[in-house]
């Protein structure tokens, strides 16, 4: 421990420098942003919306009350003794003490982010160490579980910060016990890290949380019997309180066991061999980072053990899950982000942004927390210190591009092209995530039926004055025409989406340099289309009135009806300026046109964008000059990839040197890079005195 504190606290530099100093000035700037949101969030709730495990003391009228059962309700899920940590509280009125308690709880993230922060395994640079607490108190505060004790008014993030105080920020092995002891008895399943103590050698740590525990719990006793006897015997240790323990809230062995349809015996005995099976894995991978230095590592690891095995594990209860992200996997640089970011967007995001609604998917899904916490207890191959790669990975190599028409671009220097394929598992992760924030953006940017029809009649009105109006004319036509109306209705259905991600599929295994440079095109031109739909709501040709268009794809609608358009609630009706299904497809057979080698299949790729164009306006889902939009952004999200990225081509026969390596003849032969040896990837241990 003494060892892992002077690695974190010895790499402090007065002046790691100015872009340093401005990054964590901004990162600072974020973090009151964000502290000042969330308070907002909280406190703008009404009475029985928000606090409502608070509400269990101070009553829904505003009036202090501790008659009856505190776990009558089914509300309050802490233990009895954060029960009688909080009824001084019952002297307080409802309005004071939702301010004082969200502020209090901010406060509470800030620390456990600043003490955090000087727990990092050292060796460390001294940029991290310098933008370190910032970036630990951001996270920490747009994660879900701190966004849900907010909302709740519940003191999950108190014992997390006990325990973190208790191994990097006292001294004294009874005073770090006593914390321990203190946290578990908020939260039970704490008490693991009194048995950490134990077999990391702190073993009077371990006997000092242990006596805490218990003096704690018995004086909750001895205060509120009928409390603790509700809780500790009638609920089995919390495991009967709050919601359905088989609810999406349980992020536990239990909860999963109880949602994959086990009940009664079965499920207990099942219960017991895994969660045993986890406790031994688990803490014997802590006890082995905390010998290696790694105790934040070892904290977050026990505390993913305690999530899994723990009967009920609350969405504000996975704070430790988050402190996984300081664990190192992977020996190569392009895949050390993998676990960082999986772990950051689980802890931050819904599982259902994370992951499709597809049936096989949704075991996951559903579980993803716990999956991740148990993949940080048992699986995650993390690095130890002892590692040549801990330090050095092994570098990305980069390609050198061509020269460009303007010597300013690329205007980001930093944007370098990269040989290789991105990692697989954080590139669907990406994907989805960016289709998950598209879909949110484009469902939201909608101002209502009368001014989407009224761009409507501007659109038409602007077409008759061009003589380009011929949407009209093409769906009565494919109207009288069964078989072409079927052709098309398939078309426009199936197509927008399969095209685009087999050539995506298809250059990420066969040309990965060229996969980045057409994946970045396409989400600029994505993003691009995002602005349209939200300055620009427009009813499509099939959806305004007195114009007698037929809707081939959708069917028959009322457009009379007052209420019409209340789909755009599932799927916005009126995200028609630019048109994506067109700019989509031409990004398709554009990028077939340059990268196909054979003219036949320039020419098939296409006519795909030809057929998309003929399908929007034959089934009245597009106006002409919706394509002409879709056709704007995708030539716009090219041209910042060029800015950004330079020329798409990269300079023949040519590799990136690294230092001290060697040019390969003709790029057959890797160059010599920091941890590998005459080229290879035998790893080589780096020298003793270098920073990280």
């Amino acid at each position: 421990m003494a060892e892992v504190e002077r690695g974190a606290r010895g790499e402090v530099a007065a002046d790691p420098g100015a872009r340093a100093g401005v990054a964590r000035a901004l990162l600072w700037l974020v973090v009151a942003v964000l502290g000042v949101r969330q308070a907002a969030v909280a406190l703008r709730g009404q009475p029985g919306e928000s606090l409502i495990d608070l509400e269990s003391w101070t009553g829904r009228d505003g009036i202090p009350h501790a008659a009856g059962s505190l776990y009558d309700p089914g509300r309050f899920t802490g233990t009895p003794f954060a029960g009688l940590v909080l009824k001084p509280l019952t002297a307080s009125a409802e309005e004071a003490l939702g301010i004082v308690w969200t502020f209090g709880t901010l406060l509470l993230v800030a620390a456990l982010g600043l003490v955090a922060a000087r727990g990092l395994p050292g060796p460390v640079s001294r940029r991290t160490t310098f933008l370190a607490a910032p970036l630990a108190i951001t996270l920490l505060t747009v994660s879900l579980p701190v966004r849900n004790t907010l909302y709740l008014g519940q003191t999950s993030v108190l014992p997390v910060l006990l325990v973190v105080v208790a191994c990097f920020a006292v001294r004294g092995e009874r005073l770090s016990g006593v914390l321990v002891g203190v946290a578990a008895a908020l939260q039970p399943a704490v008490l693991l890290f009194a048995v950490l103590f134990w077999f990391t050698g702190r073993r009077r740590a371990a006997l000092a949380g242990g006596a805490a525990f218990a003096f704690c719990t018995a004086s909750a006793w001895a205060a509120m019997p009928h409390y603790s006897w509700a809780y500790w015997v009638h609920h089995v240790a919390g495991a009967g309180l709050g919601e359905r323990p088989d609810s999406l809230a349980n992020q536990s062995l239990h909860g999963a066991l109880l949602r994959f349809g086990l009940q009664g015996p079965l499920e207990v005995a099942l219960l017991l061999v895994l969660a045993a099976a986890v406790l031994v894995l688990g803490l014997r991978r802590a006890v082995r980072y905390a010998h290696d230095g790694q105790l934040l590592l070892a904290v977050a690891v026990t505390g993913c053990v305690a999530v899994a095995v723990s009967p009920t594990t609350w969405r504000h209860q996975l704070l430790w899950v988050l402190l996984a992200v300081v664990g190192r996997v992977g020996v190569r640089a392009r895949d050390r982000l993998v676990w960082p970011a999986l772990v950051v967007l689980v802890l931050t995001l819904p599982g259902k942004t994370l992951l499709p609604n597809i049936g096989v998917l949704l075991p996951v899904r559903d579980n993803v927390p716990l999956v991740v916490a148990l993949g940080a207890a048992c699986v995650a191959p993390f690095l130890p210190r002892t590692s040549p790669y801990w330090r050095r990975p092994v570098p990305t190599e980069h390609a050198r591009p061509v020269g460009s028409r303007f010597a300013r671009v690329p205007l980001l220097p930093f944007w370098r092209r990269v040989r290789s394929r991105p990692n697989l598992l954080l590139e669907l992760l990406l994907i989805r995530v960016v289709y998950s924030a598209y879909t949110k953006v484009r469902l939201a940017a909608t101002a209502g039926r009368p001014t989407a029809e009224e761009h409507g009649r501007q659109i038409h009105s602007l077409e008759q004055w061009l003589h380009i109006d011929i949407e009209h004319r093409a769906n009565h036509t494919v109207v009288g025409i069964p078989w072409l109306r079927e052709f098309f209705d398939y078309y426009y259905v199936t197509f927008h989406f399969v095209v685009p991600l087999t050539i995506l599929g298809v250059l990420y295994v066969r040309r990965p340099s060229d996969y980045r440079w057409a994946r970045s095109s396409i989400g600029f031109a994505t993003l691009l289309a995002l602005v349209g739909f939200w300055l620009y709501p427009l009813a499509p040709p099939r959806l305004m009135p007195d114009l007698g268009f037929v809707d081939t794809v959708h069917g028959v609608q009322d457009l009379s009806a007052p209420d019409f358009g209340a789909l755009t609630a599932v799927t916005n009706q009126y995200a028609a300026m630019p048109s994506l299904h067109f700019g989509w497809s031409l990004w398709c057979g554009l990028v077939i046109l340059v990268l196909a080698p054979r003219a036949w299949m320039k020419a098939l790729g296409m006519l795909h964008p030809l057929f998309t164009l003929s399908c929007i306006l034959a089934t009245g889902n597009h106006w002409l000059l919706d394509a002409a939009g879709g056709a704007a952004v995708v030539g716009l999200g090219f041209g910042l990839t060029y800015v950004l990225s330079g020329p798409r081509g990269l300079r023949p026969g040519h590799r990136e040197e690294g230092p001290g390596g060697k040019q390969a003849p003709g790029g057959s032969e890797e160059p010599d890079v920091p941890g590998t040896r005459n080229g290879t990837r035998e790893p080589v241990a780096a020298p003793a005195g270098d920073a990280a």
